[in-house]
């Protein structure tokens, strides 16, 4: 097959049989989350070796804050990346080119805006999530390094490794963005009991953040520079003017993939606050059970991430067949580890909390949820599956509307209702019931989708 510029990757889309192209795409991308999520886990771990709950507690609050420069990046990772990899589907790559230039230079200057509005409004923003004399001098630290400083590098790192995942440089992107995990968990240790003096540890923490994301930003310049000869991607020398049409896909998509985010840690808020009123034994073993639960719901994410170009790619091309057999593939695989997960956490649910902590009673508890909860995960994987099936067939506003109907019409409602029929038990089932409802409703959509789709002439007759 001939390789033009931007499309040196055709094969991975056209032809590699289907779980190749899959593994191809999606192990990296498992491998990077995973990778993110020792290292998120490794932040909070260092900053309570001080023993200090006011240090832990400042950077729990910065957190909220640091999730919406992560879901900039989502606005114009996943919105332009999709966007650009169905414009190579449908044989446009100037275009494509263009929107990927346009949205690197959209998610640095968002980022250089809202890193300098978070420093205008520091203290008003810290108070308002519930900073006390406390904590907001170590919050102060944290922010500034990890999001005033920081929020560039963070987004426009996360930015590009999406776009090279999208036009199918999966490992490129998956080795950056891991560099950069293994990086903050070797820097933490550095700056926060070495470099720093006693009472700076929160600062250490958000220097290490921040260089790490720098450093994985620099690492990605040349890798731009050495691909841009063989796909779409390249530096931005100017800002290009796009489309209408891919203006709007970009932020259809990117637009409901940051808010759902938002919804996400909304969900989380409730379930710590309900738990909180159950005692501190109880908020501390839900949550080991919530960073126990990440390890499927991280692979799974790495699936879908992987899926997305490929199923955008073959639904702009018009080839059917395939883009169905990877939406296929993708949920046997993701299915598959969360059952394997299912098995594992109900076998030896007292082994891995004991491994988290020592204290007999949050031990007692944590196994008992963990047992009710490991049911949640292969419903959760089929509900984020179907919102990035959508996102992939620029179906924007379906994925919000079921990333909403999962949050604030399923999860947080019947989060208050079964912790006020059941209690701590109540809210340790409502996952796995929320999800169950929602996967159904999520299916009755996406045959409603499909259906629409072939009514508009999008059947394919392409073959494989």
């Amino acid at each position: 097959m001939e390789k033009r510029a931007g499309t040196a990757k055709t094969e991975l889309f056209e032809t590699m049989p289907v779980p190749a192209a899959l593994a191809r795409m999606a192990v990296p991308t498992i491998v990077s989350q995973l990778i993110t999520l020792i290292y998120n886990m490794a932040d909070t771990w260092f900053i309570g070796r001080t023993q200090n709950p006011y240090m832990v507690g400042a950077s729990s609050l910065v957190l909220t804050i640091y999730m919406v420069s992560v879901a900039l990046s989502n606005l114009f990772g996943v919105g332009g990346g999709s966007t650009v990899v169905r414009l190579l589907g449908s044989r446009r790559e100037d275009e494509a080119r263009k929107v990927a230039s346009w949205s690197l230079v959209m998610a640095a200057a968002s980022a250089l805006v809202y890193g300098l509005l978070c420093f205008v409004l520091m203290d008003p923003l810290l108070r308002l999530l519930g900073a006390s004399g406390n904590t907001i001098g170590f919050a102060r630290q944290y922010l500034l390094f990890v999001v005033v400083i920081g929020a560039v590098p963070t987004v426009v790192s996360i930015t590009m490794a999406s776009l090279l995942r999208n036009v199918g440089y999966s490992r490129e992107a998956a080795f950056g963005l891991g560099m950069g995990g293994v990086l903050n968990i070797a820097l933490d240790p550095l700056f926060m009991f070495v470099l720093l003096p006693d009472g700076l540890q929160v600062m250490g923490a958000g220097i290490a953040t921040m260089l790490s994301n720098v450093i994985v930003m620099v690492y990605f310049i040349p890798v731009f520079r050495r691909v841009q000869s063989t796909s779409v991607l390249g530096l931005p020398r100017r800002v290009e003017r796009i489309g209408r049409d891919s203006a709007r896909s970009v932020f259809s998509v990117g637009i409901p993939a940051a808010l759902s985010l938002f919804l996400y840690d909304l969900t989380n808020i409730v379930i710590n606050r309900l738990s909180a009123a159950h005692g501190d034994i109880e908020l501390a073993a839900i949550g080991i059970v919530l960073k126990v639960e990440r390890l499927p719901l991280n692979i799974g994410i790495g699936i879908c991430l992987g899926m997305i170009p490929l199923v955008a790619y073959n639904y702009a091309a018009k080839n059917e067949t395939r883009m169905k057999a990877f939406f296929s593939a993708a949920r046997l695989a993701g299915l598959a580890v969360s059952l394997a997960c299912v098995v594992l956490y109900r076998v030896f649910a007292r082994q891995i909390v004991y491994a988290f902590i020592r204290d007999a009673q949050t031990v007692r508890f944590g196994t008992a949820f963990l047992k009710i909860r490991c049911f949640a995960p292969p419903f959760m994987f089929l509900s984020f599956h179907m919102v990035h099936f959508m996102q992939a067939i620029d179906r924007g506003k379906t994925s919000f509307c079921l990333a909403l109907i999962r949050q604030l019409a399923l999860n947080i409602p019947l989060l208050l209702i079964l912790d006020r029929l059941f209690g701590m038990e109540g809210i340790v089932w409502t996952q796995a019931t929320a999800d169950l409802v929602n996967v159904i409703i999520s299916y009755v959509i996406f045959w409603a989708v499909m259906k629409r789709l072939h009514g508009n002439g999008r059947d394919c007759t392409c073959t494989n």
